[in-house]
């Protein structure tokens, strides 16, 4: 028999352990929160996939325009928005059913950094955006969301650096549109910015 002084000892060990398990944040799976920090994998990234005794199958793949990766016998696999661990379950996913217990490691060798423009003013949204491959000033103005109100549409200006020079461009959103100067509808490059007043 314990005798009291020993029970309520081992009544606050269990306590306490029961505190700190409820207190650990439990891992479920590789599933984050966005604000966890994980690494976010991007189209344009390059990985390297390692598949532990399969050297054959272990390689460095870059992300590809529609965010996929192949690997022999996985196929084409789903990576740009997934961390390295999800991309490590989804590939080892694959590979069971040719492999016995894959072992897969994957690790981002390279970050491609997306060029960036910048619109500000009269905008329904301002900032930083990414630049996607050939985008014109009127696609960019649609992705901010269109004018306020108060936009003054003939007075756009565009800002562009060239070598240590900064270009200043002058653009009237009305001509574009009306079709008298589609050339002011230019593409734009990594670094410009745009300017409503």
């Amino acid at each position: 028999m314990f005798n009291s002084a020993v029970m309520k000892g081992i009544y606050v060990a269990g306590a306490v352990l029961l505190f700190v398990l409820l207190a650990v944040p439990v891992q479920a799976g590789s599933h984050q929160g966005p604000g966890s920090g994980e690494y976010i994998i991007g189209k344009g990234d390059l990985l390297e996939i390692v598949v532990w005794k399969e050297p054959e199958l272990s390689r460095q793949v870059r992300v590809r325009v529609d965010g996929r990766i192949s690997i022999p016998l996985a196929d084409d696999v789903s990576a740009a928005g997934k961390t390295p661990m999800e991309l490590k379950e989804a590939v080892t996913q694959r590979l069971a059913q040719y492999i016995e217990a894959p072992e897969v490691t994957v690790i981002v060798q390279e970050q491609f950094i997306r060029p960036q423009y910048y619109i500000l003013g009269e905008v329904g949204q301002q900032g930083e955006f990414e630049l996607d491959r050939d985008l014109t000033v009127l696609q960019a103005l649609a992705k901010s969301q269109g004018f306020s109100d108060w936009a003054d549409k003939r007075n756009i200006l565009l800002l562009r650096k060239e070598g240590d020079r900064e270009q200043r461009i002058n653009i009237n959103y009305r001509d574009i549109v009306s079709g008298s100067a589609p050339g002011q509808n230019v593409q734009l490059k990594p670094g410009d910015t745009l300017v409503v007043p």
